[in-house]
């Protein structure tokens, strides 16, 4: 039986998203719902309706899973509990310092509901956040390091489009070599957030906009900029698409540790990503987890979830002794 899937929201993501669902053997999409005027909506897949979001209070019945394609800053704080409380539903939540207060809020509506969510479904958070708990297990007493990039952060660069006077931005996140060529000699160094990493800003402002304000609000934006190091630039929205246009993305999780009597042997685990398009990567991550979100409701687990607490199994199509043999 096919998993019925229903996308809310249509940018690079939900594009993504929907080239995952139409090349699984056991998902059929039913429908791309947005807030814009559905008419207006180039839907790629062919057979597939564009539905204005209103839409969704009516398909209850026909969706055994919502992939929620907003942005952090604003979208998903507000749509992800308010979905909850009819479909079972996925997001790609990826602001670190409020996964807690996002988990209670969709935690509550789905529960009340009998609904299952899966929140932070990406691959940071997401597949880096397993790969950090896993290292942990192993060298409890080992220093974990996460570098991102040089990749462009979605979630970034939607956060800059939301200020106003910004009409376009795209936002690189940068490691700084000393500091992972240190990491990876295993001499654990001690670093902050601002030592990790550096950002670029690439920013199209509307004509006649403050840009001093501008880019004053971005390196001052909390949770997103205020930490780092950040540079701001402002160019044409031709140089924007000639330069900028890729969706490049990537990073490692390096867990440096030691075992031994006197803690003589060292070990290095590292966990890496080169992604040539972000939003597709994390579109097929997001589908993987709207698998196990229908298997766990039918089993009888509701309320809200992380990739924590999924067993890998369900994230795939094939049967457990088909997992068993192949995989293990």
């Amino acid at each position: 039986m096919s998993i019925h899937v229903g996308i809310l929201g249509y940018g690079n993501l939900g594009r993504g998203v929907e080239l995952a669902v139409q090349a699984a053997e056991d998902m059929e999409l039913t429908g791309i719902f947005t807030r814009r005027d559905p008419k207006t909506v180039p839907v790629a897949g062919k057979g597939v309706s564009a539905y204005h979001a209103d839409s969704l209070s009516s398909m209850k019945d026909k969706i055994d899973v919502l992939i929620i394609c907003g942005g952090s800053a604003t979208d998903l704080p507000v749509m992800t509990p308010k979905y909850a409380a009819d479909f079972n539903v996925i997001d790609s939540f990826d602001t670190h310092a409020r996964v807690p207060e996002h988990f209670a809020n969709v935690d509550k509506a789905a529960k009340a509901n009998g609904k299952t969510a899966i929140i932070s479904c990406g691959w940071d958070p997401g597949m880096f956040s397993l790969n950090r708990l896993y290292s942990h297990a192993i060298l409890p007493a080992g220093s974990t390091y996460t570098f991102w990039g040089r990749g462009v952060s979605q979630g970034h660069s939607d956060a800059i489009r939301r200020i106003e006077g910004v009409k376009d931005a795209r936002q690189y996140t940068v490691p700084v070599e000393d500091a992972l060529c240190s990491v990876r000699a295993g001499e654990n160094p001690v670093l902050t957030t601002r030592q990790k990493h550096t950002r670029e800003c690439f920013v199209v402002a509307e004509e006649g906009a403050d840009l001093a304000r501008i880019e004053q609000e971005i390196k001052t934006m909390p949770n997103y900029f205020d930490e780092y190091d950040t540079t701001v630039t402002f160019i044409s929205e031709e140089e924007l698409k000639k330069n900028h246009s890729g969706l490049p993305h990537g990073g490692s999780v390096i867990v440096s540790g030691t075992t031994g009597a006197e803690n003589e042997h060292t070990h290095v685990i590292e966990y890496k990503l080169t992604l040539d398009s972000n939003p597709e990567f994390t579109g097929a991550v997001l589908t993987a987890y709207a698998r196990a979100c229908v298997r766990m409701n039918q089993d009888g687990c509701c309320g809200c979830k992380t990739p924590f607490d999924v067993a890998p199994a369900l994230l795939v199509p094939e049967s457990p002794e088909e997992v068993r043999k192949h995989f293990l």
